[in-house]
Order: structure tokens, then C-alpha cells, then sequence
């Protein structure tokens, strides 16, 4: 569950990009002591007290005419718009300056919590130019230091006491739905014929759909609410602000869903694009179907749907647990297979295993086919224990973690999918020694 969104906005060179990566624990934004380098807004996940939140850092914005400066306000703008708290950076060794000035009065139009971070305030020598920022009305300055990482602590506080109340579940009881895919390959067509019923705008032209589109409604006493969202394409190939807002808002709608119906365009066939679009939900941990739309399209005998099957396993080989529905959103045909795959797949994902039958289906795995030896020594698993769901997370006590290899891990893997299947769900294994 993703807690909020922080972006981070300021001029040139007051340390913004050190600050996103001191956040998320990485060097993932360039960081150079040159004013202008990031240009386009980067999003990450930070960590903090194991809560989960999206961090979004943008290019500095400045009052003279540089290069990029419209995208770059343009970027920010949507920064801000999809941010549920502003993080205002300033250089506390530069004082106030007239692009601090603008900035902060951008932001006292919106309707968004700020808080004030003076970086580059490296010892406590500094901390009395922090003062001076008072003078910009957005609020109390904090005192920080991105390269020694002094004061994030009490940030990431702040911003947790702002980010409004996200653990209520906004729809008790349903089943949530997220369709996802490239541009074009008939999402909106699918969420109409599920619902039977134009609830959405259909068009043939791409990007339709910009926003996240959520649909409550009841299929045999059960609760779903469908998510329909614009389409994601690869990131070098999204040019247009709001096109990178969609992706964004996509991504989001991915980590609230249940479910996800990753659907493929039949008459394009499978692209490159359609690995990177599947892999988001994957890496989220979500349960998947793969919906092949346009199977009216296909010119087919009896072995055609046993071909495409291979295809897409090839494709996607770290989906082979991912059951396939060959459908047509304009014929109907096998649409209404969906929600009942839908109720299996989520069923799965939530699925608790009796601690006794575990171990036993663990132990029968060991002694069937042994963990090879690495270095003389050889894995043993003294206990296993599930620890969540969704994704199923199986927890196991063994003798040195770094003996359990891949391959085994995936044997272990399969075995426990022969035993319960959890079809539709990936599964997550960890070694822990024992103690």
C-alpha cells in the first residue's frame, strides 16, 4: 500500500536530485553540481518505518528564459497535481532568491501541504540561516543536508503526519480490477462488454483514455470495481505531459488493484512494450490474467490457440503461472469467463496454508529431489511457515540462507503450486537462518 506522493520542486542546484536519491536509498537521479540536469520529472519508491511511498523529483524551475523551461514548469505542474505533499528545496548558503520567491508563489496557489526543506545545511554553523526563509510564506523551514543526510528523519515524520488517510479501504468487500495494457489493444472495449454497458468512452483512437476510470458494480453477489486506464507506453516513446501523468496514474492503478487483466492486441500481436507493461504488475506483486483480445481477428484451425499459448509462454516466461483467456470484445465471446477467472485468481492470492500440511509438502520436496551441495555444504530446511498473502509469502528456516539457489528455489516454487495451485499468483520464498 503506497502511502502518498512527495514531489519535490525548487530552482536549479539547491540539491534536489540528492535529496530524491538520499530518500530512496539510491543513485537513481543524475546528481551533478550543474544547475538544469534533471529536466523531466523521475518517480521512485521510498521506505520509511516500513511504510511504502512515491517520491517524484522534477527539473529546477527558474524566472529567466533557460532551455526546457516551459516542459519543465509544465512537468512540474503535473508533479504537483499528482503529489499529496510538496517538498519545497531551497539552498540554505544562498539565502532567499527571486526563483525561491516564484516558486513560492506557485505554491501558495495550491491547495497542497508544503514543507520547506533548507538544504545544504552540512553543520550546525548553518543552522541559523534557515531563519531567513521564513520570509517566503509556505510554512516552517526544516533544516537538511542531503550529501550527509542530516534531518530526514524528522522529514519523512512530517511528511507522514500529511499524507492523507490511505488504509481505508475505499470499497469493502470488492474485488478491485485493474486493466491494464499498451494503447489501443481494446481495454475500454473489455470493461464495456464485462459491464454490458457503455460506461466508458470506446474510440480506435490512442490514448482515449487518460485517466484511471473506477467502476463499482455487483456479478453474482459479488462486489468488483473495475479500473480502466490509459495505456502504458515505453518510457523513451511517452513525449507528452499528459501522456506521463497516464503512466503514472496506470502505475497507481496497478498497486490498488486485487487483480490485473494484462491484455494483448491480437491483430498486432505480442511487442516489446507488452513485456514492460506486464512487468509492472508483476514486480507490484499482483495477481495477473492475460486477456487476448481480438480473437475473432484470427484466422485459426483446430492447433492455433495451442500455438498462441506457446507464443505467449516464450514471450513471457515469468508468467507461466498466469492463466490466458483468448477473447473479442466486440463478439463477446468468452467474456463472460472473465469474472469467474477473476474470483479464482483472487481466491488464490489469498489462500492460507495450514502450517502442518506446508512442512509436509516441504519436507516430501527435499526428500524427492535434495538441494545440490555448494561448497560441500547443502541446503537444509528445518520449517516453513506462511507469513502474509497477496502475494502468497512462505517463510523458510534453513541452515544458510545463501545455499538456496534459484533453480531450487523455483522447484520449491512449482512444487507448492502442484500442491495448491495459486494459479494467477506469483509467489514469494524467503530464507531466513535458523535461529
Amino acid at each position: 500500500m503506497i502511502s502518498g506522493v512527495v514531489a519535490i520542486v525548487g530552482r536549479p542546484n539547491v540539491g534536489k536530485s540528492t535529496i530524491f536519491n538520499r530518500i530512496i536509498g539510491e543513485r537513481f537521479s543524475i546528481v551533478l553540481d550543474t544547475p538544469g540536469v534533471t529536466r523531466d520529472r523521475i518517480y521512485a519508491k521510498g521506505e520509511w518505518l516500513t511504510k511504502e511511498f512515491r517520491v517524484i523529483d522534477t527539473g529546477g524551475i527558474q524566472l529567466d528564459d533557460q532551455p526546457f523551461q516551459e516542459e519543465i514548469k509544465a512537468q512540474v505542474e503535473i508533479a504537483i497535481q499528482e503529489a499529496d505533499v510538496i517538498l519545497f528545496v531551497v539552498n540554505g548558503r544562498d539565502g532567499v532568491t527571486a526563483d525561491d520567491e516564484y516558486i513560492a508563489r506557485i505554491l501558495q496557489r495550491q491547495n497542497k501541504p508544503v514543507i520547506l526543506g533548507v538544504n545544504k545545511v552540512d553543520d550546525v554553523t548553518l543552522m541559523d540561516n534557515i531563519y531567513e526563509f521564513y520570509s517566503l510564506g509556505v510554512g516552517d523551514p526544516v533544516a537538511l543536508s542531503g550529501i550527509h543526510g542530516i534531518g530526514f528523519g524528522d522529514l519523512l515524520d512530517e511528511c507522514f503526519k500529511l499524507f492523507p488517510n490511505k488504509n481505508i479501504n475505499e470499497y469493502p468487500g470488492s474485488i478491485k480490477i485493474s486493466v491494464i495494457g499498451q494503447p489501443n489493444v481494446g481495454k475500454s472495449s473489455i470493461v464495456n462488454a464485462i459491464l454490458n454497458q457503455d460506461r466508458v468512452i470506446v474510440s480506435n483512437i490512442e490514448g482515449t483514455t487518460r485517466d484511471a476510470i473506477d467502476t463499482p458494480f455487483v456479478k453474482d453477489n459479488q462486489d468488483y470495481v473495475i479500473i480502466d486506464t490509459a495505456g502504458i507506453r515505453k518510457k523513451g516513446k511517452v513525449f507528452e505531459s499528459v501522456e506521463k501523468y497516464s503512466v503514472l496514474r496506470a502505475l497507481s492503478a496497478i498497486e490498488r488493484c486485487d487483480v490485473a487483466l494484462f491484455v494483448i492486441d491480437g491483430e498486432a500481436g505480442i511487442r516489446e512494450q507488452d513485456k514492460h507493461v506486464a512487468g509492472y504488475a508483476y514486480e507490484a506483486g499482483k495477481p495477473m490474467i492475460i486477456v487476448f483480445n481480438k480473437w475473432d481477428t484470427i484466422i485459426k484451425d483446430d492447433k492455433t490457440m495451442n500455438e498462441y499459448i506457446d507464443k505467449i509462454r516464450s514471450e513471457f516466461v515469468y508468467l507461466d503461472h498466469v492463466p490466458i483467456l483468448f477473447v473479442s470484445a466486440k463478439t463477446k465471446q468468452r467474456i463472460n469467463d472473465i469474472l469467474p477467472m477473476v474470483n479464482d485468481v483472487y481466491n488464490y492470492s489469498q489462500l492460507r496454508i495450514e502450517t502442518s500440511v506446508l512442512n509436509e509438502v516441504i519436507l516430501d520436496a527435499q526428500l524427492t529431489t535434495p538441494a545440490p551441495t555448494h561448497n560441500g555444504k547443502r541446503l537444509k530446511i528445518m520449517y516453513a511457515t506462511q507469513v502474509s498473502v497477496a502475494p502468497p509469502t512462505f517463510m523458510l528456516s534453513v541452515n544458510d540462507p545463501n545455499l538456496l539457489h534459484f533453480s531450487y528455489q523455483r522447484y520449491l516454487e512449482n512444487r507448492l503450486r502442484e500442491a495448491f495451485g495459486f494459479d494467477g499468483s506469483m509467489i514469494k520464498i524467503i530464507a531466513r537462518k535458523k535461529g
